[in-house]
């Protein structure tokens, strides 16, 4: 093999080598994989991962947050909603469909899976996920005062107690999507979740 031919590909795709990383941490958690196992899987040198991402752990830290933050937006959009109804069935049905993406182009939900528990040089993925479970939670809390403050929920709400239910469930959709639930029995769950939570919510107090 010729050293022009040794190196990087010249048709380098950037977001499918992090698809392939977060495949491999995935499956294999931080520590499991192997430099030498993402080269072969990638079709990069050593220098070639390392001139790209600075080092394994520079491509796991991007492979997180590329499929992580993506929870994020998804709370984002959904408590910008004109009725908390919708606020909470994005939450939920929208993370499922991120959550069983197809596996040509998503890895799978990090957030729940067995590579969380690893840790790097430069990322702490405890400390990160807590971050973004953190501001997910604050964001639907925020949004389901504003609701019983505009009267859309019945008076008495507890807040905090709906959103650690809604988070409880997300979390449990979450679980059951890395043990290849279909897409079609998690939307099933959220849908009915959703229904009941909003029975419970919005209907007079006997």
């Amino acid at each position: 093999m010729t050293e022009r031919n040794r190196g990087r590909p010249r048709a380098f795709d950037r977001d499918h080598a992090v698809l392939e990383a977060a495949r491999l941490f995935w499956r294999r958690g931080y520590s499991g994989t192997s430099t030498r196992t993402l080269t072969a899987a990638l079709g990069l040198s050593t220098s070639s991962l390392y001139a790209a991402f600075g080092s394994k752990a520079g491509l796991f830290e991007e492979a997180v947050r590329a499929y992580a933050e993506r929870y994020r937006e998804i709370y984002q959009q959904a408590v910008a909603a004109k009725d908390i109804q919708t606020v909470i069935e994005r939450i939920l049905t929208d993370s499922v469909h991120e959550f069983t993406q197809p596996s040509d182009t998503h890895p799978g939900c990090l957030i729940s899976s067995a590579v969380m528990t690893d840790t790097t040089s430069t990322l702490d993925t405890s400390a990160y996920i807590a971050e973004l479970h953190s501001s997910n939670e604050q964001a639907l809390l925020a949004r389901i005062e504003r609701a019983i403050q505009d009267r859309e929920l019945t008076a008495g709400t507890n807040a905090a107690a709906l959103t650690g239910l809604i988070q409880s469930v997300w979390h449990g959709l979450s679980v059951r999507s890395n043990v290849d639930t279909a897409r079609e029995d998690l939307l099933a769950t959220a849908q009915l979740a959703h229904q009941l939570i909003c029975q419970q919510l919005t209907s007079p107090t006997s």
